[in-house]
This record gives structure tokens, C-alpha cells and sequence, in this order.
């Protein structure tokens, strides 16, 4: 791959390396697209061993980038998503091994049935061709999204951000001594090596070489990524999650499910951001999870029934309804009950995950039907939105569209179908 002081980086320059990258994806498109499940597994195999094997040089190229990005007074959320650490680079392991064991959806027939004229029609899954992935941060979406990619059939164009540049290129040179290994194109897995924001433009423009854009960072990127693509975008613009607790929740659990929402990493796209409390259980479950809270170090603002019950708290007002924290700060709101939360949810939330603890059927039925979200969810965790988490090997992102793919986007999400028709000489009368 060429390196960033042998490229041109003139504007003309950085358009002509980013499309010869992509020319040198799509050329290698077809071959990824029939390559045997033996083979790709065989690379992620040999990708997963990589990685604990080289866990150290990992740790020390993480190290560079982290030491810089504090430098630069990066927010605490963006350190998080950037740091590695051996748990976090055992996870990316891990995560490669669960597509391994995972079926190749490539190839899979669905609903084949035989119509009164003779004749079989049924849906094949093919790979989408040539996906191009634009993130800030998280090193290990170099991992992850490649994995994924790699098992669908995929070719992949990866431009992660400035702050995880030595993350990334040690990642991407193991990605390349792997697929060299298995005896898959090296340029399946395409790195753009240079630290530039106008590759990102150039990527959105190159219809017919790229056949989808998925974006994985802040607002301010997935929106520049949806207004400025020309080729389609999988994206969801932020995750402001929400937990109700309802008036016929156990209280252990709401107590559990709620602290562990917020807590558990502040930093993702689906931890809670609004906490909704039914005003007949909230007497009784919001000073205790309040002083758990403060414990934390976690500041809370809230509506005024929250505040007569938690009078620590600040005020809330409309903005901290809207807002993905991505920080230490939690919103409470005491609600009259289902209805309320629910109107609440459509009217402030993202369509990413929201959840209700209640042992009431009935107000669980209502929730998981009437809340238009990519995850909805009745005694857990908002936190177990995650591809691994779901059991589809690590996701490649979280989409809130309604078109293709929606929630943590797996295998699945990265192919298409096509209608195949099988007949014996079969001609329309």
C-alpha cells in the first residue's frame, strides 16, 4: 500500500489515491464474492491468532495515539472509544472467532416454492460488493468491520480517523499477512493511509465503485456522510436510549437494569441517556438509585417531581431531553405511567434502543409493539445492543433506518438477495 509521503496531496492527487483504492477493490470484488467459506474462515482464523499474538505491538501503536489525543484535549467519551487495552483487544479475538463459527449466509436459499406454472422461485444471498467504512476513533472497527466484510463475501475500503492512525495501520498489517496467508486478495481489506478530510468527500462521490458508505462516529460525521453521499449510507445520527421503569416493575431489577444502563460505559451509542420513572413506583426506586448514582460520580437533572424526590439533582429542560451525553450526566423524568413514556420516547428518542422493566405482560406486549426503535427491550439492559452481544459476531455498526438493515447491522445485514427462478424448459403461456 502506498504511504502517505508518496502520495500527491494535492486535491487532484488525494481524489486519484483514493479511486485507485477502490478500482483495486472492485477488481478484486468478484473473487471475494465466490471465495469458499473454508478460505475466508481460514483468514479470520489466522487474523484472530494475529491479534493475541501481537497484543503487545498493539498496545504500544494504541499507546502513540492515545498519548496524542489527550495532548489535543480529545473528550473523555473519544478517549474511550479509542483506547485498547488486553480486554478490549481479546474482545476483537473473540469477536472474529464468533463469525468463524457463524453460517456464510452467501449462497443461502430462502422461500423456495413451486408456482402453479412449473416453475421454483426463491431468493439467493449475495454480497453487496465494495464497502466503504468511515470512523473516528474505535481501532477496533478495523477489526470488526473488516471481519465481517471479509466472511459476507465483501471487499472493504476502512478510513478511520486521524487520532487512531498507529492503531489502524498495525491492525491493517496484520490484516494483509492474514489474507496473504489464506490465499485471499491482499487488496480485499483496503487501508487509506492518508490523514486527510477530503478522502471522506472523494469516498462519497465514487458511485459505481462503491456500492454502500457506513459511518461510525459522531453526528457532525454521519451527517456530512448523509447529505454529501452519492451511494448509499447505513447510519444511525446518535443513540439516545432510553429505560422506563413502570409502575409494576420489580424493584430489584429496575434498580439493577437502570444503574448498569448508564454506567456500565458512558461512552456508546447505546448507553441510557433518560431515565423514565412511573410516579407510582418513583418513591420508592429513585433515591436509591440516585444516591448509587452519586456514588458514581454520575450527574443527574431532572424534571421537578425528580428533583422533590432527589433534590441533588439539577434542573432539566429540553435540550437534556434531546441529548446523547456520551458523559457522566443522566436525565430523569417522572411520568404518568406507559403512555407517557411511550409519547415521551417518540417524541424526544433516536429509534436506537429503549427499554422497559415491568413484570406486567400486558405493558411489556405494549412497549415491544409500540416503540419504533431498532432494539426495544423489556428487563435488560439497554448496554446488550451490540452485534456480539445479539450472537452476530462483532457488528460492523447500529442502523436506525427502516430501509435494508436495522439495529446491529451482521452478516445478513452486508448481503442482498436476488430472486433466482430454476425451471425444465419451462416457457410462458
Amino acid at each position: 500500500m502506498p504511504q502517505k509521503a508518496s502520495i500527491d496531496q494535492s486535491e487532484a492527487g488525494i481524489a486519484s489515491y483514493v479511486e485507485a483504492l477502490c478500482r483495486a477493490a472492485r477488481a478484486v470484488a468478484r473473487t471475494m464474492a465466490t471465495a469458499p467459506t473454508a478460505t475466508k474462515d481460514r483468514a479470520l482464523t489466522i487474523m484472530a491468532e494475529s491479534i493475541r499474538r501481537h497484543r503487545d505491538s498493539l498496545l504500544s501503536a494504541n499507546a502513540k495515539d492515545f498519548a496524542a489525543a489527550r495532548a489535543l484535549g480529545l473528550d473523555a467519551a473519544m478517549l474511550d472509544r479509542l483506547e485498547l487495552n488486553p480486554a478490549r483487544i481479546e474482545s476483537m479475538a473473540l469477536g472474529i472467532e464468533q463469525i468463524v463459527a457463524l453460517a456464510d449466509p452467501v449462497g443461502a436459499i430462502d422461500e423456495l416454492r413451486t408456482r402453479p406454472s412449473g416453475i421454483q422461485v426463491g431468493r439467493m444471498r449475495v454480497p453487496l460488493g465494495v464497502i466503504a467504512i468511515i470512523y473516528e476513533a474505535r481501532p477496533n472497527v478495523t477489526a470488526d468491520a473488516a471481519s465481517l466484510c471479509l466472511k459476507s463475501g465483501n471487499v472493504v475500503v476502512l478510513r478511520g480517523g486521524s487520532e487512531s492512525i498507529h492503531s489502524n495501520r498495525a491492525i491493517g498489517a496484520l490484516w494483509r499477512a492474514a489474507l496473504a496467508e489464506a490465499g485471499l486478495p491482499e487488496a480485499a481489506i483496503q487501508m487509506v493511509d492518508v490523514i486527510d478530510r477530503r478522502v471522506v468527500e472523494v469516498l462519497l462521490r465514487l458511485r459505481g465503485l462503491v456500492d454502500l458508505v457506513i459511518p461510525r462516529g459522531g453526528k457532525g460525521l454521519v451527517e456530512l456522510v448523509a447529505n454529501k453521499a452519492t451511494v448509499p449510507v447505513i447510519k444511525h445520527l446518535h443513540g439516545n436510549c432510553h429505560v422506563y421503569i413502570d409502575d409494576h416493575a420489580d424493584i430489584d431489577k429496575a434498580v439493577r437494569v437502570a444503574f448498569n444502563a448508564k454506567t456500565q460505559r458512558y461512552g456508546t451509542c447505546n448507553t441510557m441517556e433518560t431515565l423514565l420513572v412511573a410516579e407510582g413506583i418513583a418513591p420508592r426506586v429513585l433515591p436509591a438509585l440516585a444516591t448509587m448514582y452519586r456514588n458514581k460520580g454520575v450527574e443527574l437533572r431532572g424534571c421537578a417531581r425528580t428533583r422533590n424526590l432527589v433534590p441533588e439533582a439539577g434542573a432539566a429542560d429540553e435540550e437534556d431531553w434531546e441529548t446523547e451525553y456520551l458523559a457522566p450526566v443522566l436525565a430523569i423524568r417522572v411520568v404518568s405511567g406507559l403512555e407517557e413514556a411511550i409519547a415521551h420516547i417518540e417524541h424526544y428518542g433516536s429509534h436506537h434502543t429503549d427499554a422497559i422493566v415491568t413484570e406486567d405482560l400486558s405493558s411489556a406486549r405494549r412497549f415491544l409493539r409500540e416503540v419504533d426503535s431498532s432494539s426495544v427491550m423489556v428487563n435488560a439492559s439497554t448496554r446488550f445492543a451490540d452485534g456480539f452481544e445479539y450472537g452476530l459476531g462483532a457488528e460492523i455498526g447500529i442502523s436506525t433506518d427502516k430501509l435494508h438493515a436495522r439495529g446491529p447491522v451482521g452478516l445478513e445485514g452486508l448481503t442482498s438477495q436476488k430472486y433466482i427462478v430454476l425451471g425444465d424448459g419451462h416457457i410462458r403461456e
